[in-house]
């Protein structure tokens, strides 16, 4: 599945929890999405735990 199919599905869930569920809804959604990415991104290996803890640690500091 393309990535602009996805980002599709995913606006429709977001617009479909908003409009019948609320803003709460809405948020829980997004928040629950974002919980759901990372930890896809972590079993798929593409993301490392030390990477979302540390995001510039590769970086020089001046």
């Amino acid at each position: 599945m393309s990535t602009a199919a996805v980002g599709l599905l995913a606006g429709m869930a977001l617009g479909f929890a908003g409009y019948f569920g609320g803003f709460w809804a809405f948020l829980l959604v997004l928040v629950l999405g974002v919980v759901g990415l990372v930890i896809g991104r972590l079993l798929e290996g593409d993301q490392s735990v030390d990477g979302l803890l540390h995001p510039r640690s590769g970086e020089r500091r001046r």
